[in-house]
């Protein structure tokens, strides 16, 4: 029989083909699947990757309660266009504490992933107060009242444990010191050296303007001021793209 005819044969004999595409696409996820097995993390981790400081912590919360997430995505990807407006692109180890990640392609507003250090403190406060002051052509809502609602802190020990049993390494004396570092990280008064220690290249000083005050809007500009800044791409060999 010719490899003509074998042809089809298959082709013209259902259950043969089905049978036959079974085993073809079993064999194809086997290969795919159990060497993940033998893996300790699929994820290379990067130099300056850190948990959340608890401050920036809360301030996520407060970003994803407020579903700033729908209008901008956290993941610059592998293009030229993307990587010239926004920054370099996005490594998976950048996500590799976030639970739920901040990833997608749907830009109403900006990419926020490189958003870190790009803007003054000022700049932000008065962006989330009033959006069109600084950018006209913006549908982005007020934040202002952000400014106004004092910070809740009472659970963030029991948000760094939940983080820390997602497999966030959270240790027990980042713990034990949450609730110095979350008000020493906004206070341009305090010792911040234990914090700085814990949480490496963490923003700290009066965020709102107001350094009287713990406010989620110091939180959410912590936050901000973060994302994209933990990770020095200039010591980084990630071959070319």
């Amino acid at each position: 029989m010719s490899i003509l005819d074998k042809h089809h044969r298959v082709e013209t004999n259902a259950t043969l083909l089905l049978i036959l595409s079974f085993l073809v696409i079993s064999i194809g996820g086997i290969v795919e699947i159990v060497p993940l097995f033998y893996l300790q993390n699929t994820i290379e981790r990067v130099e300056g990757m850190r948990p959340y400081s608890p401050l920036e912590l809360k301030g996520r919360a407060i970003y994803q309660r407020e579903g700033c997430y729908v209008c901008h995505s956290q993941m610059i990807r592998p293009f030229r266009d993307e990587v010239e407006r926004y920054g370099h692109y996005s490594l998976a180890a950048e996500s590799m504490y976030d639970h739920p990640f901040q990833w997608g392609s749907k830009r109403t507003g900006p990419d926020l992933a490189r958003i870190g250090g790009r803007y003054s403190n000022k700049w932000h406060v008065q962006h989330l107060t009033d959006p069109r002051s600084l950018v006209p052509e913006s549908i982005m809502p007020s934040y202002k009242f952000l400014a106004k609602n004092k910070l809740y802190v009472s659970d963030i020990i029991n948000h760094l444990e939940t983080n820390q049993l997602l497999g966030v390494p959270y240790n027990q004396e980042m713990i034990e010191n949450a609730f110095a570092d979350i008000k020493a990280q906004a206070d341009p008064s305090a010792d911040t050296t234990g914090l700085l220690k814990r949480y490496p290249k963490a923003k700290t000083g009066d965020f709102d303007g107001n350094p009287t005050q713990l406010t989620e809007m110091d939180a959410i500009v912590a936050y901000l001021q973060m994302l994209g800044t933990l990770v020095d791409f200039s010591t980084l060999d990630l071959g070319q793209r």
